[in-house]
């Protein structure tokens, strides 16, 4: 066993037996590289990785090519969920050193960090005579590999925030560029490999509630339907995995990430709430089901993944043969479920297998027999092998987990939903949360770790803290999420209404990163301005809308430019132009539902006792003659309280 052993990190815990004398990033290894005067070899991945387990079986488990690599380099293991600061600075330099990127990321840096050589995957033969050539190039070309390094650091660090106006045309030109790259037939954005747009669909969804346009909703509409009847949605457990290898969503890359099914749910159930779809209530129920019943850990939070292999072999737990399906089913329902699953003799995956697919409509007339088919399949997959689940909590994806619980729980009535997330929200309040205000990155086994939160972790955080005032009415999550947005405010700002990744007297490296894209889940600088205008929204604390807007600014040309990569920028910037809606219902029952049901993405909606403590909206919010009453406001501007669901629809569709 190596050093890795005592690493909290499950990843770094697969690399605990390697022959190479694997290091965690930190000081000493940087004080280990200076002492020996060798470069290090920092090597970044992540658990569900499957291309990672490719490199390690073939390279870092092998003693001779562990020897070379102990001999001429301090190798330095990066868990990049763990260190997204340290995976950002080094992802940026091998973008711009090889124009692409991924993982696992392979980088030679001096003992200073700076990175002079960059890569991902190496294949065995390959990776060695990389590793000797540094060596010989550090041994006998040092000033021109060091002159590299800081040419390649220069080349990579930040400038300056560029601010613009988010307007409402700037939106629609975003909506535009969107369509103009739209794929009609399969829906989504783009070719192979195909990712789920889920931050995009929100501001789709946004968009056309505010604007109208059918175009936007049919967008993401026809994304949501094709992804849900494709191979990338678990048809028999509910939940999707990370993305498409293909352009048809077929066959998936089987990691299944707690950040994409938390967004996913938002915007199938934001879906279902507009068009009333019955497939987008189907799959949101299924993927909630599937977050609550498969994700949550033992403490009350939420892991982090589920691996993309099984005992080494991609989809072992997941496809499926004909003749497999007939040994669960019998003849006639392994037919009936082959011709429904797109189960082939060919196969549609590997080795004449098939990942299952869905190829005509059930949700209209729903039939027991294929909930007792999916049911029997299931329970046949359970005896499978099974993949491994990363447990490691982390903040932010934890808070985007609780935040869409909380929507769903609300709009659909689902007490087991918002219980969950209620958990979730108790265990990081207490264990990831310190007093002075401070965010913990990761934990696991109940323990916190000691990476210090990234702008993400505050945003989405305090973004859930604001979901769990809502649906609980208890205004000490107001009261969490003010401490966190006030921390992220001093922390992470850079003077000019833009934000860094990392904070103020966060860890040093080469460069302090900041990036305004969205990657899989929100930027941190967008996650910040979401959660400082809800927090605005049911608070009226107005220094916090400014702040938020102007960090907004800081995404236009993001918005304009490169709008996939905007999303959530612009539908954050949609709750803006749209209020967003401040709404409290005064003795809740029945208008509570009907608030969640009509109000546009993005309101607020808080519903208990008139004057509850710490809970601003209901300040001052008597019943109207004994009954419960909505009051709704946007812009400082404030209608009259209804009692009743029809009025309250109304105000919202003359809005």
């Amino acid at each position: 066993m190596n050093r890795l052993a005592s690493a909290t990190s499950p990843y770094l815990q697969q690399h605990a037996d390697n022959p190479v004398d694997w290091w965690e990033w930190g000081p000493e290894a940087f004080a280990e590289a200076k002492r020996r005067d060798v470069p290090l070899l920092i090597s970044v991945g992540y658990s569900a990785c499957h291309w990672c387990h490719v490199m390690a079986h073939e390279s870092f488990e092998d003693p001779a090519i562990a020897e070379v690599v102990n001999r001429l380099t301090v190798p330095v293991k990066v868990d990049r969920e763990e260190r997204p600061d340290v995976d950002a600075v080094y992802m940026a330099a091998t973008q711009a050193t090889t124009g692409q990127g991924g993982w696992p990321m392979t980088v030679f840096a001096t003992p200073d960090g700076e990175p002079f050589y960059c890569g991902t995957y190496f294949r065995k033969g390959d990776f060695v005579q990389l590793v000797e050539a540094v060596g010989k190039a550090w041994a006998g070309q040092r000033e021109e590999v060091l002159a590299q390094g800081r040419a390649i650091v220069e080349a990579v660090r930040p400038g300056t925030s560029a601010s613009g106006d988010v307007s409402a045309g700037l939106l629609g030109a975003g909506v535009s560029k969107l369509r103009a790259g739209y794929d009609d037939v399969n829906g989504g954005f783009g070719t192979a490999p195909k990712f789920p747009p889920s931050m995009v669909l929100l501001f789709l969804l946004r968009h056309h509630e505010r604007t109208g346009s059918i175009e936007a909703l049919e967008m993401a509409r026809h994304t949501c339907e094709q992804m849900a009847r494709g191979g990338m949605y678990d048809q028999l457990a509910g939940g999707f995995a990370r993305y498409s290898v293909d352009a048809q969503w077929t066959v998936p890359h089987f990691e299944k990430m707690l950040y994409d099914n938390a967004l996913l749910l938002r915007a199938y159930t934001q879906l279902w709430k507009i068009t009333g779809d019955p497939l987008a209530a189907r799959v949101a129920r299924e993927t909630a089901a599937f977050m609550v019943r498969d994700f949550v850990t033992p403490e009350g939070g939420f892991a982090a993944a589920f691996d993309a292999d099984t005992d080494g072999v991609e989809g072992l737990t997941y496809a499926w043969t004909p003749q497999q399906l007939t040994d669960v089913l019998g003849e006639e329902d392994g037919a009936w479920a082959a011709d429904l699953f797109r189960v082939t003799a060919a196969g549609t995956f590997e080795h004449g297998t098939s990942v299952l697919q869905l190829s005509r409509d059930v949700d209209d007339s729903p039939s027991p027999r294929l909930a007792g088919i999916k049911a029997r399949l299931l329970a046949a997959r359970d005896e499978r092998p099974q993949p491994g689940r990363d447990d490691k909590l982390v903040a932010a994806w934890n808070g985007l987990a609780i935040t869409a619980l909380c929507e769903f729980g609300a709009i659909f009535g689902d007490e087991a939903a918002l219980a969950a997330a209620t958990r979730a929200g108790d265990l990081l309040a207490r264990l990831h949360m310190t007093e002075d205000g401070r965010v913990l990155r990761v934990s696991r086994d109940g323990v916190a770790g000691t990476p210090k939160g990234v702008l993400e972790d505050y945003g989405c955080l305090a973004e859930a803290f604001c979901a769990l005032h809502q649906v609980t009415a208890g205004g000490r999550w107001l009261t969490a999420a003010r401490s966190l947005l006030d921390t992220a405010l001093a922390q992470f700002g850079d003077g000019d209404g833009g934000y860094f990744d990392t904070a103020a007297d966060g860890d040093a490296l080469v460069v302090r990163p900041r990036d305004p894209a969205d990657n899989a889940s929100p930027a941190g600088v967008t996650a910040l301005a979401g959660a400082l205008t809800t927090y605005t929204a049911l608070s009226g604390e107005t220094a916090y809308r400014e702040a938020a807007e102007k960090a907004l600014a800081t995404t236009a040309l993001l918005i304009g430019n490169h709008p996939r990569f905007g999303g959530w920028a612009a539908a954050v910037a949609e709750a803006q132009l749209t209020g967003p809606w401040e709404v409290a219902v005064a003795g809740g029952g029945p208008l509570e539902l009907a608030a969640w049901r009509t109000a546009p993405g993005g309101s607020v909606v808080v519903s208990g006792a008139p004057d509850a403590e710490g809970v601003p909206l209901l300040a001052d919010r008597p019943l109207v003659d004994g009954a419960a009453a909505a009051y709704t406001c946007k812009g400082f501007v404030c209608e009259r309280p209804v009692t009743d669901a029809a009025s309250l629809t109304q105000i919202f569709g003359r809005a």
